[in-house]
C-alpha cells in the first residue's frame, strides 16, 4: 500500500471514530449538538439573529432541527465515502464489478456498511434509536460525494485533454488565458 492510501486508510478510520463517538453521545446531548449546530447555520444566513430574543432563538433552532440533523448525516457519510475512494483509487479501469466501476461501488459499500453498524450501535444509547431511514440518508450522502467525485474527475479528465499547447488558449492569447493557470 502506497503513503497516499495508508494517509487515507488512517483518515478514514479517525472520521469513522469521529462518527462513533457522536453516535455514542445519549439523546440529550445529541439533542444540544443539533441545537447549537442550528444557532451557528441561523447566525451565518440570517441576518439579526444574535439580536433576537433568546426564546426566538431557540425556537428557531428547533425548527431547524431536523434538516441539520439529516443534512449532517449524508455530509458526514459522503466525506467517508469519499475517503473510502482515496484508499480505493487509483484501480484499474478495466476492474469492474458486476459492471460498475470497483471505484465507486467499494467506497459506497464500505460507507453503507457503517452506516448499518452505527444505526445498530445506537440501539444501545440512552435516548438513541437505530433508524432504517437514516442508512438510506446515509448511503444517500455517500453516493452523492462519490458521484461528486465523478464528476471532478471527469471534467479534470476532459481539461486535461483540451489544454492548448504551449501555454496557449485556443483563441492563441498566451498564458495569462490558458486553463493551465487556474488549475
Amino acid at each position: 500500500m502506497n503513503t497516499r492510501k495508508k494517509i487515507f486508510l488512517a483518515l478514514m478510520i479517525m472520521w469513522m471514530a469521529g462518527i462513533f463517538v457522536f453516535s455514542s453521545r445519549s439523546g440529550d446531548e445529541s439533542a444540544k449538538d443539533s441545537y447549537f449546530a442550528g444557532t451557528v447555520v441561523a447566525r451565518i444566513l440570517v441576518p439579526g439573529f444574535d439580536e433576537w430574543k433568546e426564546d426566538e432563538r431557540l425556537s428557531f433552532a428547533e425548527k431547524i432541527d431536523h434538516p441539520v440533523r439529516k443534512s449532517a448525516h449524508a455530509a458526514e457519510y459522503a466525506v467517508l465515502a469519499l475517503l473510502a475512494a482515496g484508499v480505493c483509487l487509483p484501480l484499474r479501469r478495466e476492474e469492474k464489478i458486476s459492471g460498475v466501476r470497483a471505484e465507486t461501488l467499494l467506497p459506497w459499500g464500505i460507507a453503507v456498511f457503517y452506516a448499518v453498524t452505527d444505526e445498530f450501535h445506537q440501539l444501545f444509547v440512552p435516548g438513541r434509536s437505530g433508524q432504517v431511514s437514516d442508512v438510506l440518508l446515509d448511503s444517500a450522502g455517500a453516493l452523492a460525494g462519490l458521484l461528486l467525485l465523478k464528476a471532478v474527475r471527469r471534467l479534470l479528465r476532459l481539461r486535461r485533454k483540451h489544454v492548448p499547447e504551449s501555454g496557449e488558449d485556443a483563441a492563441g492569447q498566451g498564458p495569462f488565458c490558458s486553463s493551465r493557470t487556474i488549475l
